[in-house]
């Protein structure tokens, strides 16, 4: 018997079994219908959020036993240390969730804590975009939802509050980053002094457009309009240094607006710029951004979309350099769905969860070409993307199977993630090591959204049917009536807020709540076009006199047509190997794109400035009187051409080749002193003018170096088939007029 056992034949027999007993579990990972889909009951639901709650207090108070005043909790030594920048991150970071939970003696408390003794005028240099995000997002939201817990307001609020001028105080330390030649920001920041004396220009695609939600809330609720400005500049600086065919890489210089990092792509170091296009657009109501997304979603799904999944190409002709799927990169659901596009977004998210299935989590790189985690990069830091899009998803299909997928993840974090001191990074998820860190999005984010995803009558859910009025300086004032922002570390702010503390534009005047609600409860937005017809033939007189008759009276009809974008220039396709992708619906495979890059030389920076100094000075003159350049009327008068290259390269004249001996002798001299001593000398280590963030807006405002986007006014472009929990209701938020509406 001993022989059988280990004889090679039975061994043989083993080994087959066992491979037939991991197909058919696989087959079953990948076949919907071959799976029952669990039905919940209300009861199931809370079950589930309840459990999530405690999740949530075990990490938080974690992190006020072991970790405070430290910025992160380190879960497996049970101690703190500081990361982005010394300021309790994670206490700041889980403010708001305090309040979606009902917490409010807890949230008073810390609270005062924090305004007793938070300081930012700290010499530390920390980034520009996770301070935003964070600290900023996280006091601005916290300044919007004090009024449930029963704080104390200051006279005024929302436009006034000692939680605002903190974030305010913060914002105002990081605007000296933007002060560059393309106005896109540095990537760091001392708190105290400035941008740090030799810091680098290079900053990510999102680290320059991933400010204009909480400079645009910091805005409305305060006044100033210099961070919108500031935010939306940055964002028009990327719009204009896209490439030919539409396309933004992944690192760019601020001070030059040359591309470092050329590869594009939806993940990492570009993600969060497509999200706050289109949430910009839905909170500040600017048409524009959401059709800068619109543009850049037609060359997306164009370059970079391979059978529900989406590659990294080159930035100039679309190659396909690495086809690969980031964790990163599960944020692209949610945001589709808040432009009503969720049978598309499920298709997508069913990719992605079958990622989270195959390992219990999302690796952070995850190769399509093997189907298998990336060897380098096959952590998961408690990421909240993927859960992120399953609550967008949720609110707006009520589909069971993504109840199924939340509690899938909740059920591989407490599983693997839980230690006795919080929850902890997985190291890898081949084998679910941990990794002695917890990152403050756990509490702000992650927790976050899988509360809200079982807690169906929370607040945040409000679709607009109910609400609060409010006194302020303006008079009254609507407030909670849902359609909530999340900024992109999920701290929500209330969009009819910021209307609050300025009037709003001319718009639609609609003076019955309850209309409103039956638009809410409408499959499409026909009836509220009507009324917006309506409402324009009867304040036709408002409109601009650059727009026509024709314009005025169609400018807010529905839009059946599909939105035109600049001409994409097609390119020869270069030689492609095929690369194979799993799929979770598919049992075979789908080839895609390969990832050879064709070398072609790169078009001229010279050539392209000669043409614009040329056009510029054969096409134009300087009126004197008042200093502005006029395009001169075609006509019979001769020109002198100016040749391009006596302005780019001027006649020397001998004088200027010659050189005091003191001059000479000096650069002999320190070609003799250590090259770090050279280096010293040859950069100019003198300590930078301090900026003045008003001359700065001044500046911008007069330079207007990038000319506003063509569909600025076009306010149909954001009446799309949204869902009305988040849409419509920041719509009706500025049409709103709030003197006509009783509650």
């Amino acid at each position: 018997m001993f022989y059988y056992y280990s004889s090679p034949l039975y061994r043989s027999i083993t080994k087959m079994y066992r491979a037939l007993l991991i197909s058919f579990l696989i087959l079953g990972l990948h076949c919907d219908n071959c799976l029952s889909i669990r039905e919940y009951s209300k009861e199931d639901v809370l079950k589930l959020r309840e459990e999530v709650r405690e999740m949530f207090q075990h990490a938080y108070d974690s992190y006020l036993r072991y970790a405070y005043p430290y910025d992160e909790l380190r879960p497996l030594s049970c101690d703190g240390v500081d990361t982005w920048g010394s300021y309790s991150l994670t206490l700041i970071d889980a403010l708001d969730m305090l309040v979606i939970m009902g917490n409010y003696t807890e949230f008073n408390r810390v609270v005062d804590i924090v305004l007793e003794k938070q300081n930012f005028d700290t010499d530390i240099n920390v980034s520009v975009f996770e301070t935003n995000i964070r600290i900023i997002g996280g006091l601005l939201s916290a300044h919007l939802l004090s009024n449930k817990s029963g704080m104390k307001l200051e006279p005024g609020w929302p436009c006034n509050g000692p939680l605002l001028r903190l974030a305010e105080d913060v914002a105002h330390r990081l605007i000296a980053a933007f002060d560059t030649t393309t106005g896109m920001p540095y990537g760091t920041i001392n708190l105290r002094s400035g941008v740090p004396p030799g810091e680098t220009s290079i900053t990510c695609t999102a680290g320059v457009g991933t400010f204009i939600i909480e400079f645009g809330t910091l805005s409305r609720l305060t006044g100033d309009p210099l961070y919108e400005e500031v935010a939306l500049n940055a964002l028009k600086a990327l719009y204009h240094h896209r490439s030919p065919i539409g396309l933004v890489g992944n690192h760019i210089d601020v001070m030059t607006g040359r591309w470092t990092a050329q590869d594009a792509g939806i993940g990492g170091g570009v993600d969060s710029y497509f999200e706050y296009l289109v949430k910009g657009a839905i909170l500040l109501e600017r048409p524009e951004l959401m059709s800068m997304f619109n543009e850049a979603r037609t060359v997306i799904d164009k370059y970079l979309k391979k059978d529900d999944w989406y590659v990294w190409a080159t930035m100039l002709k679309g190659h396909v350099t690495l086809p690969v799927f980031q964790s990163l990169e599960s944020y692209w659901p949610g945001l589709l769905s808040l432009i009503g596009e969720s049978d598309t977004a499920m298709r997508i998210l069913h990719n992605y969860h079958s990622v989270w299935k195959q390992y219990g989590f999302t690796p952070e790189v995850y190769n399509l070409g093997t189907g298998e985690a990336s060897s380098s990069r096959e952590s998961y830091p408690l990421r909240p993307e993927l859960i992120e899009s399953i609550m967008y998803l949720y609110r707006e299909t009520r589909d069971p199977i993504l109840l199924q997928m939340g509690e899938d993840i909740l059920r591989s974090i407490q599983h693997s993630a839980r230690t006795p001191c919080g929850y902890a990074t997985i190291k890898d998820v081949r084998d679910h090591r941990k990794e002695d860190r917890m990152e403050s999005f756990f509490l702000a984010e992650t927790t976050k959204y899988l509360y809200l995803l079982f807690d169906p009558d929370n607040f945040i859910h409000n679709p607009g049917v109910h609400g609060t009025v409010i006194n302020t300086p303006n008079g009254e004032c609507i407030v909670d009536m849902g359609g909530y922002v999340f900024n992109t570390e999920a701290h929500p702010i209330d969009p009819l807020m910021l209307y609050c503390c300025h009037e709003a534009r001319q718009g639609i005047n609609i003076s019955e709540v309850h209309r409103i609600s039956q638009i809410l409860d409408e499959e499409d937005n026909i009836q509220f076009m009507t009324m917006i017809d309506a409402s324009m033939n009867r304040n036709i007189t408002n409109t601009t006199e650059k727009e026509t008759d024709s314009e005025t009276t169609t400018s807010f009809k529905v839009n059946t047509t599909t939105t035109t974008t600049n001409e994409i220039r097609d390119f020869p396709k270069a030689e492609q190997s095929q690369v194979s992708i799993k799929t979770e619906t598919r049992t075979g495979y789908v080839n895609i794109d390969g990832t050879e890059r064709e070398k072609t030389k790169n078009e001229s920076l010279g050539d392209i400035l000669k043409d614009h100094i040329s056009n510029y000075y054969n096409n134009t003159t300087i009126n004197d009187s008042n200093k502005e350049t006029i395009t001169e009327e075609p006509s019979t008068q001769t020109v002198s051409k100016v040749a391009v290259d006596d302005i780019i390269i001027p006649q020397k004249t001998e004088s200027d080749t010659l050189q005091l001996p003191s001059t000479t002798k000096a650069k002999e001299v320190i070609k003799i002193l250590p090259k770090v001593l050279q280096d010293y000398i040859n950069n100019d280590y003198r300590a930078k003018s301090t900026c003045e963030p008003q001359r700065m807006l001044e500046r911008i405002r007069n330079e207007k170096r990038y000319p506003e986007h063509p569909d600025i006014n076009k306010y149909r472009i954001l009446l799309t088939a949204a869902p009305s929990f988040m849409q419509r209701v920041c719509i009706a938020g500025e049409f709103l007029n709030r003197k006509h509406v009783e509650l």
